[in-house]
């Protein structure tokens, strides 16, 4: 059978704007889709929770792709090694308490993992302002990731949720829009974001299932937002406390459902 330039284009653009209607309204919106937030909704859409998740970049994983220093292996600690089981990844003992795995294999098995629970992934999308109803926040407002990046003037699309998670990383960027468009709001000493600390792998990892957490009536923090939001250390290459604080962030959402 020839193939028809114009049917394959309608097929895209179809499925895609199916895709896009279904994501407008969710139990959870998750920004950004590192190891966090891929975690987070992997275990959120196995407990049954509609999940969708905004990634800004091309690509989901975060910073675990390039490793540590772009040497594609990453540490985990024994904590997180059930959540590597879950999802099939292979590793290896380094030192006792010290596991490796190569960084490719691991965040392309969570992310198959993730779709494969339903999790509805759109990349390329930027989260630009939240939706607050209520002093509560019940979704994210949507722009193309180009749209911001050539400075152009185009108003944005929303999509509701029951809450939000922000796995955004070191920029903790909706609750950074949380504190600035609400005032000093937060669940921490200030009110604000207390801002990351220096790389300290031991206290770093200690912190992070402290910090995960609903940090504003319906939005959570899960993953390296978490830290900067409390002001705790970064770790760097071990990657044990990402995946547990996703998964704590799951768990608590349950708890609330």
């Amino acid at each position: 059978m020839p193939l028809e330039d114009i049917t394959i284009s309608k097929a895209i653009i179809t499925r895609y704007n199916q895709e896009l209607l279904a994501a407008l309204e969710s139990d959870v919106a998750i920004a950004g889709g590192g190891p966090s937030g891929l975690v987070a909704a992997f275990y959120l859409a196995q407990q049954g929770a509609q999940v969708v998740l905004f990634e800004r970049n091309l690509s989901l994983g975060g910073g675990m792709w390039g490793g540590g220093m772009m040497f594609n292996q990453i540490v985990v600690q024994e904590e997180a090694i059930p959540i590597l089981d879950t999802f099939g990844v292979r590793y290896r003992t380094f030192e006792p308490g010290y596991y490796t795995a190569h960084a490719t294999e691991t965040v392309a098995a969570i992310i198959l993992g993730a779709v494969r629970k339903g999790v509805k992934i759109l990349n390329l999308i930027s989260a630009e302002d939240v939706m607050v109803r209520n002093e509560r926040v019940c979704g994210l407002v949507l722009n193309w990731t180009a749209v911001g990046l050539a400075r152009l003037h185009v108003d944005p699309i929303a999509a509701s949720c029951s809450c939000v998670i922000d796995c955004t990383g070191h920029d903790a960027q909706i609750a950074n829009i949380v504190v600035r468009k609400m005032g000093a709001v937060l669940k921490t000493s200030s009110g604000k974001i207390e801002g990351e600390k220096p790389m300290w792998a031991e206290r770093g990892e200690a912190a992070i299932i402290k910090n995960t957490g609903e940090i504003y009536p319906g939005l959570y923090v899960a993953g390296m937002a978490a830290n900067a939001v409390y002001g705790n250390h970064r770790m760097g290459p071990v990657f044990g406390g990402m995946l547990l604080s996703g998964k704590r962030a799951a768990e608590l959402i349950k708890g609330e459902r």
